[in-house]
């Protein structure tokens, strides 16, 4: 029975923070059957083991690799390792899902995407809020104009707690939000700059503020800690015609649509213009709120049946992982302005 047949084999390999989620999507989509756990903490195993008892349980990553049963391995493990585990996984002939960042610097990403084209193999990685109902619906707006033209975008993304101590604020959290803007603009930022304070553990930035500049003039703001007294996830996009709220932790209206603005008015007689302040109705969209990790995982194995090239394929990995070297570099230059484009 080939690939297009039966349900793609999957690995996972860290099965600590986030991979509980992964191996339970894994599991229940008709798409994939989840066929190892690797991780090399024994007890975090046998957790996996309890629920999953069908699937094979190591801590051997390179019987991973050397399995040829396995057609995908998927890593959660900490972005310290994603690099070499990727390459070892795309060597053997595995298509391969990364969480994000997909590497720690941009040479690495680069070798990766190189990798997965000579092997004609998959290279995802999780930018899961892409497949987010919500963040999907603000790209379908915008590209129908209804936000008139943008003029700026910000977000808030803190919480108490899941202290890192190899990676900052910037690195850990800031992913998430850098590849909603680069989502939604479709083009990079022009310049970037951050500012952070490390307060628990020398060198390790618990908070971090990011400004981007982005063509047309459009500026965006982005806001990451772990150390806040409220989990927040909220962005703003204020246009031209109508502003817009996405608020991911609300129970209900994760989406809210202001037909706000404000407008130039000529004044007869003087040739003066004067700004008028409009306000309308605030619309509530009616989303079907499916499981973004889940349409993230189906994606991941309908590119891999088809041939297809995922939407946060290695590219997509490379564009964050780049903006976050210059935000970095930023950081360590006092806030300086990094230009910033694309080789």
């Amino acid at each position: 029975m080939t690939v297009s047949e039966r349900p793609i084999r999957v690995a996972l390999v860290g099965c600590g923070y986030w991979g509980p989620n992964l191996a339970r999507n894994l599991h229940q989509i008709p798409e994939t059957e989840l066929t190892a756990c690797c991780d090399v903490n024994e007890q975090t195993l046998e957790k996996m083991g309890r629920l999953y008892p069908n699937t094979h349980l190591t801590t051997d990553f390179a019987s991973i690799c050397r399995d040829q049963a396995i057609d995908a391995v998927v890593i959660a493990t900490p972005p310290r390792t994603h690099h070499a585990l990727a390459k070892a996984a795309l060597e053997s002939g595995k298509h391969v899902l990364v969480e994000k960042p997909l590497t720690l610097n941009s040479r690495d990403a680069e070798d990766l995407i190189g990798l997965a084209e000579a092997q004609n193999r998959v290279l995802m990685v999780g930018h899961v809020f892409q497949y987010n109902p919500a963040v999907r619906y603000i790209k379908q707006i915008i590209e129908e104009g209804k936000l008139g033209e943008l003029y700026y975008l910000y977000s808030t993304r803190v919480n108490l707690g899941r202290v890192q101590s190899d990676i900052n604020a910037l690195w850990s959290i800031a992913p998430h939000d850098i590849s909603i803007l680069l989502y939604l603009l479709e083009t990079e930022p022009e310049w970037v700059s951050a500012r952070g304070a490390t307060y628990l553990t020398d060198g390790i930035e618990d908070v971090v503020f990011i400004n981007l500049g982005f063509p047309g003039g459009i500026l965006a703001h982005v806001h990451v800690s772990w150390l806040d007294p409220s989990k927040v996830r909220r962005m703003t996009i204020v246009g031209s015609k109508q502003m817009v709220v996405y608020d991911d932790v609300a129970d209900e209206g994760k989406v809210k649509l202001y037909e706000k603005g404000v407008y130039r008015k000529e004044e007869p007689g003087f040739g003066e213009f004067q700004y008028r302040v409009h306000s309308g109705m605030i619309t509530i969209p009616r989303l079907e709120m499916t499981e973004p990790l889940r349409a993230e995982c189906q994606h991941f194995a309908t590119c891999i049946r088809e041939g297809q090239q995922p939407e946060t394929d290695g590219l997509n990995g490379l564009q964050v992982v780049r903006i976050l070297e210059a935000a970095q570099e930023s950081l360590e230059r006092g806030g300086a302005a990094i230009t910033f484009s694309l080789p």
